[in-house]
């Protein structure tokens, strides 16, 4: 295994993601990074803080030129940023006077910070499109198994009938609210950094905040009440938002997991022949998407502590909690996008077995029906005294194997209706309007589209 799975030829393909890696990769980051040097040149020599040709001449190299990354391992090894070699290419091939205006009154940070903002600007439309993806997914779900019958588990008991429709409701809802704290956090997150050495801008005297509005106009990015060097919230912000959207996924994952046990089998991860094979056992099919969601969840969650910890920024500009940044941010944004990605193709294939679900819950002999039996019964009695006459009846229907409606019908002549009690079908309360209410969320936010910030 590689140091990073996510760069692994062997297990790429099963943990990270190509169209979110690409733009996490050097060569995304070198490109954004000349973006940057290119944008600021050609605000400044609209501004006239440099000369328009030196502007000209920055722009039109800074946008041409493609380094290669190895090129400058070594200077970056030896700075502990890439910013200097980078700028050092770019003033050579600039050349003349030119050159001594590129990169002029910037830092290294606002450079790399502002470069992975435009960077994350496409990752979060990808994860937008595959939330909306997921929600028209999951809704269809929800939708067309809202009368399927199945066993409600708590702490891992049966307890309640309830339906997978509803199942598939509870996996959608944390996912329409992610979508909805995206469209809040972009507008945190997707901000320009441009401080100058300190945080002051002290370089370009009375234009440095004329330079910024412009910069930030320029890159399509939102300019902040001041520079952001050691105001990593907004970093710290998207962390979290990620452990939460693989989090929701992974509890998805973690209910395939548990109903598709061979004991369980209401559901099967479905695929192309051969999925999941076992070395050994032929007689396997293990469950893969589902098993990724949940890592990915719990690795996430891991993580985000990590940018937790490169918060406590030193003074104006730090240096360690920013390299953290570096060593922990692309991972949970790649997590997410694996999981996203996962997440998707095992709905596409899920098996959903009606007839095994309708076995399990018929299988309790009726002990699921206890609640809803007690509350038949405390119509006529008091609730103490139905409590106790339905617990008695669930001893002995466990120790005899009858029916425990048959065996309450006997043992009280309370008026109930026994037969309507009997179905299942009867004690769902309130599951068809949560699932109305969930879906009514997907079609009122106009899901069949992604939106971009």
């Amino acid at each position: 295994m590689t140091v990073a799975p996510f760069d692994s030829a062997l297990f790429g393909a099963l943990l990270s993601d190509a169209e979110v890696a690409a733009e996490l990769g050097d060569a995304a980051q070198l490109r954004a990074m000349l973006r940057v040097e290119a944008a600021l040149a050609r605000v400044q020599g609209r501004l006239g803080v440099i000369p328009a040709e030196a502007a000209a001449r920055i722009s039109a190299v800074a946008e041409a030129l493609t380094p290669d990354p190895a090129s400058l391992a070594e200077a970056t090894a030896r700075d502990g940023i890439p910013v200097p070699a980078l700028v050092g290419a770019l003033r050579a091939a600039a050349g003349g006077p030119a050159a001594d205006h590129a990169h002029w009154g910037a830092t290294s940070q606002d450079v790399i910070d502002t470069a992975l903002v435009l960077r994350l600007k496409p990752v979060l439309d990808v994860f937008d499109r595959r939330l909306a993806a997921l929600a028209q997914s999951l809704a269809a779900l929800a939708d067309r198994h809202r009368r399927t019958l199945m066993v409600a588990r708590t702490r891992g008991q049966q307890a309640v009938p309830t339906t997978f429709g509803l199942k598939a409701a509870v996996w959608l809802a944390p996912l329409l609210r992610a979508r909805q704290r995206l469209d809040q956090l972009r507008p945190r997150l997707l901000l320009l950094s441009f401080g100058g050495a300190a945080g002051t801008l002290a370089a370009l005297g009375d234009r440095g905040h004329a330079v910024a509005e412009a910069l930030a106009e320029e890159l399509g990015l939102g300019l902040p009440p001041l520079p952001w060097h050691v105001q990593r919230d907004g970093l710290a912000e998207l962390a979290g938002w990620l452990s939460l959207v693989t989090g929701a996924l992974g509890k998805l994952g973690q209910d395939v997991l548990l109903l598709a046990q061979s004991e369980v089998a209401e559901l099967r991860e479905g695929g192309a022949p051969g999925r999941g094979g076992s070395s050994t056992m032929p007689n396997k099919a293990n469950p893969v998407a589902s098993g990724v969601l949940v890592t990915a969840a719990r690795l996430n969650a891991s993580l985000v502590s990590a940018l937790h910890q490169a918060l406590p920024q030193e003074q104006e500009r730090g240096g360690p909690g920013w390299q953290l940044e570096w060593l922990t941010l692309p991972q949970m944004l790649v997590t997410a996008g694996c999981a996203l990605r996962h997440a998707q193709a095992l709905l596409e294939t899920l098996d959903v077995d009606p007839a095994r679900m309708r076995r399990n819950l018929e299988a309790s002999n009726g002990l699921v029906l206890a609640e809803a039996a007690t509350f038949a019964l405390a119509e006529h009695l008091s609730h103490p005294q139905a409590q106790d006459l339905v617990k008695a009846a669930c001893a002995e229907a466990k120790a005899g194997g009858r029916h425990l409606v048959d065996l309450l019908a006997e043992t009280t002549d309370a008026p109930v209706e026994w037969a309507k009690l009997r179905d299942p079908a009867n004690s769902l309360g309130t599951t068809e309007t949560f699932i109305d209410r969930v879906l009514a969320e997907v079609k009122g936010a106009g899901y069949g589209k992604a939106r971009r910030g």
